[in-house]
């Protein structure tokens, strides 16, 4: 039994160094002070750290990130949170087909979304770029809102509403003030997850960017076609501190077993 657990240890162990190996190279290679991009660093410089903000793109397709990233979310919120209470609260013909359409985004290979979206939005239907860009992100955020909401609305004890409705408040006044701050921590753990995926999201903004308008992730993948010092090392340390403390935040409002439910 002793061998046994020895032998579990060393696989645990060699997982967690096969998971974040990758990021701890990346992290020492960020203070890499030569020219090239190099493991292990032979010294010690927050140089690259600096060039972050002296290439004007990496500002500027940042804050485009963030733009796209909030209105996204927003978008998402106001299509998720009515999409997630009707498939949690009622029971109709094609609710598992609905839910189904709802989730496909996650299903489907992000390069056959974006194509598709190309092809259809931009060539097809001659959206501007920038408008492009936020359908696709709307769309690839939708199934996180409404997965974590509905999570958070199966632990909803819906006689609370029909209490409330029962004592003349309205459907939307009782939704408001009732069912919403019920769910105030589910909503705030998709919009951070939902976030996240729009933000990292590579595939479908490598077809929906265009002349003038880039995402942070298009740019660094043009930057490492071009140069190979430690500068996408710096952003993706950034980065990963960034990830890691939404992560944080997500944990301590619902916790990790909220996202595995139903």
């Amino acid at each position: 039994m002793r061998n046994k657990h020895i032998g579990l240890g060393l696989f645990s162990l060699l997982v967690y160094i096969f998971l974040l190996g990758p990021l701890l190279i990346i992290s020492a290679t960020s203070f890499e002070p030569g020219t090239v991009l190099k493991f292990p660093p032979s010294g010690f410089s927050l140089q690259w750290y600096q060039n972050i903000f002296k290439v004007e793109l990496f500002p500027q397709t940042f804050k485009t990130s963030i733009v796209i990233s909030l209105l996204g979310n927003l978008l998402a919120l106001l299509l998720g949170v009515p999409a997630a209470y009707a498939l949690s609260r009622f029971s109709f013909r094609g609710k598992d087909t609905l839910n189904a359409i709802f989730l496909s985004p996650v299903l489907i290979p992000g390069i056959v979304l974006g194509f598709t979206m190309l092809k259809y939005l931009i060539v097809v239907y001659h959206l501007p770029i920038y408008t492009g860009l936020l359908i696709g992100h709307t769309v690839i955020m939708l199934p996180f809102i409404i997965r974590v909401i509905g999570s958070s609305l199966s632990s909803f004890d819906f006689a609370i509403e029909e209490a409330a409705l029962s004592l003349g408040a309205g459907p939307l006044r009782t939704f408001f003030k009732v069912v919403l701050p019920n769910i105030r921590s589910g909503i705030i753990a998709a919009v951070l997850i939902a976030f996240l995926e729009s933000f990292n999201n590579v595939d479908i903004s490598l077809f929906m960017t265009g002349p003038g308008i880039s995402t942070l992730p298009i740019q660094m993948l043009t930057y490492v076609e071009n140069y190979f010092d430690p500068t996408i090392a710096a952003i993706s340390m950034l980065l990963m501190i960034l990830t890691a403390v939404l992560m944080f935040v997500i944990e301590r409002l619902m916790g990790l077993s909220y996202f595995t439910k139903r």
